[in-house]
């Protein structure tokens, strides 16, 4: 009886833990099939189903007729599936007969198949022709695993003349994709293979609304990850088309002149509104090299290459601005009260103390008021007018006038120049005390004074536009969002004192004794103002001047670079120009006839100018015209 008892106890306590276990069993089974539900299901669905990002296309960009600058054409592409290959390594060497293919392109594939599951596509090759296309297509049979496809890949039609604006894109690096995480950019497309970026120009600058937004596929898959069919498919969407403020054919005409010279720059900007009808750097790149893998030995050359094909030099190359800088002194002298009739005597140089300082014509000019020494770019005029006025009202009419900082255009890489005076002498410089020698050479855009391309067209724009601070503006418009043109603020200068200056740019070219009037236009009915310029990179030692020597005798990277900066026509100014010439040795030489012929080209593009020309042709010949003027056409046909 005790043993029964002890038996049913024992029982008991068995039974007891039976039932706890299978009551602990039960409510985790309700827990995982109940609460966690949604969390398994999900988990499940991600072991079923494969979701697969799809690139979008990205948007064009045009120039302000509707001519393509960066569009997207085909790239046909061949790939190789080792579960489909019994022999991958003899499957390429097969394709290799038919395209190009190196040895390490080989590699890399063999490479890949070993990481990859045996079902994943291996690109093999892209940019294929449409000629190894379909060597491949109609070797199929003879190829296992190899397949075909079409994908897009970004081409630039103007190559070389468009680069250092549009830019090209490129494969995103890791480092890339560091940085966009860091800034909260955390994009799984990055991930995807072969997905591009871009790297410089206007695809850099606007790649977010370029890029577009990614679509997906959703497809069943096997347990190996085998496609079994698709789900579900949301298409992606094309980036955004960007319209430029660019007239494509003036930029090619720009950049076929600037060849004349073994590097330059140029900038033509539009007076009023800002837009930058052509930008030009010269010596420059082939963007669709850079968009398809540029070969390691042509990307040595350009980076060895002393006239710095890559750079902008239009936005980046910051050169000291010589007498284009006279403008800038004079509206100061003006502006701190000074008669523009007050007269200097030029001797043709320039005591300070024990110190001389030359003016460019050794005998001299004789006695000089504003505007002849604006025409006859006389240094010892400004040297004294400088030294009147001293450099800080130098530099602050520089900065009204758009020089030493940046203009916030729409391409990277632009730099600020450097407008100098006491408190930036202060700041950067051991040597606080500003000298008197050091407002000389500011005063004829020498010495610190530094400025690019860009901001010496600025600075024309704001001279002959009646005082509106301009800035340049690259894009016009941008699809869904409609121009992006702004309205200008005034700089407060003087009209009068601007229109004297204005005087003396007009007599630089269409004056007597202008320096640039062997660069007149002399076609009617155009016509230009302007201003040459010289800055001094190596002076010339005395004992290199006693033995004769010349600046055009020096080592090309020795010599002065030559600059102009002109606006036409000179009775309504709507175009200027900046030219440019790195080493060019003279700007009267070198840069005023680029210049010229540059604003001759932008004049008769003017649609409004050609339909007055022929309404006017037509009146004189007795045609159907009865008003002798045309009305100008809608702004957005002008170039």
């Amino acid at each position: 009886m005790e043993r029964y008892r002890e038996f049913t106890r024992r029982a008991f306590i068995v039974g007891l833990g039976q039932t706890a276990l299978f009551t602990i069993l039960a409510g985790q089974l309700a827990y995982l099939q109940v609460i966690e539900q949604e969390k398994f299901k999900t988990l499940s669905d991600e072991n079923r189903i494969s979701h697969r990002l799809v690139t979008a296309g990205r948007g064009e960009i045009m120039d302000r007729f509707g001519v393509p600058l960066a569009i997207n054409t085909q790239n046909f592409r061949a790939f190789v599936i080792a579960e489909r290959s019994r022999d991958v390594e003899g499957t390429l060497g097969k394709l290799a007969e038919l395209i190009p293919l190196s040895d390490l392109e080989r590699k890399t594939v063999l490479a890949g198949v070993a990481k990859q599951r045996a079902f994943t596509p291996i690109l093999v090759k892209e940019n294929l022709s449409w000629e190894d296309m379909a060597k491949v297509e109609s070797n199929l049979p003879d190829l296992p695993g190899v397949s075909v496809d079409e994908g897009e890949i970004r081409s630039y039609p103007f190559g070389e003349a468009t680069a250092h604006i549009i830019g090209y894109v490129g494969r995103i690096s890791e480092a890339e994709i560091a940085q966009a995480e860091e800034k909260g950019a955390k994009d799984p497309i990055f991930r995807l293979p072969g997905f591009r970026i871009g790297k410089t120009g206007v695809e850099k600058e606007h790649d977010d609304v370029l890029r577009g937004t990614a679509g997906r596929t959703s497809a069943e898959v096997n347990v190996v990850g085998r496609e079994i069919r698709e789900l579900e498919k949301i298409p992606p969407k094309k980036g955004k088309r960007l319209t430029l403020t660019l007239d494509a054919d003036l930029q090619m005409q720009c950049q076929e002149m600037l060849m004349r010279e073994k590097s330059a720059s140029a900038v033509v900007m539009d007076t009023h509104t800002g837009e930058v009808y052509a930008l030009c750097s010269y010596p420059g790149f082939d963007p669709n090299l850079f968009s398809r893998g540029i070969p390691a030995d042509l990307w040595s050359e350009l980076l060895a290459n002393e006239t710095n094909p890559l750079t902008n030099k239009a936005v980046s190359g910051q050169y000291p601005p010589g007498s284009t800088f006279k403008m800038v002194t004079a509206l100061a002298v003006l502006e701190a009260g000074i008669s523009p009739d007050a007269r200097v005597f030029c001797p043709g140089h320039y005591m300070l103390g024990g110190i001389k300082f030359h003016c460019w014509k050794p005998g001299g000019h004789g006695h000089m008021s504003m505007v002849p020494a604006l025409e006859q770019s006389c240094d010892v005029y400004f040297y004294e007018m400088g030294r009147r006025i001293g450099v800080d009202n130098i530099a602050k009419m520089g900065r009204r006038l758009g020089l030493g900082e940046k203009l916030d255009f729409d391409i990277p890489g632009e730099r600020p120049g450097l407008m100098p005076d006491r408190a930036w002498k202060a700041r950067t410089q051991k040597e606080r005390t500003w000298h008197q020698g050091e407002t000389l050479n500011v005063s004829i855009g020498q010495g610190q004074v530094l400025t690019t391309p860009l901001q010496l067209a600025t600075m024309t724009a704001r001279l002959v536009n009646g005082g509106v601070a301009v800035k340049p503006v690259l894009v016009r418009s941008i699809e869904d969002k409609g121009n992006q043109i702004p309205v200008w603020d005034k700089t407060g200068i003087s009209a009068r004192h601007l229109e004297i200056v204005c005087e003396g740019m007009n007599a630089v070219v269409n004056g007597g004794r202008g320096t640039a009037a062997a660069s007149k236009i002399r076609e009617e009915p155009y016509s230009m103002g302007g201003k040459t310029g010289t800055a001094q990179v190596q002076r010339i030692t005395a004992a290199q001047r006693a033995a004769g020597v010349k600046n055009e005798d020096l080592p090309w990277r020795q010599r002065h670079h030559a600059l102009f900066v002109g606006y036409g026509p000179v009775e309504d100014p709507r175009y200027v120009v900046a030219v440019v010439v790195e080493h060019g040795v003279g700007g009267s030489k070198a840069a005023a006839p680029i210049a010229r012929d540059i604003l001759l080209a932008t004049q008769k593009r003017d649609p409004r100018r050609i339909r007055t020309i022929d309404v006017a042709t037509e009146a004189a010949q007795g045609g159907a015209a009865t008003s002798g003027v045309a009305s100008p056409p809608a702004k957005e046909t002008t170039p």
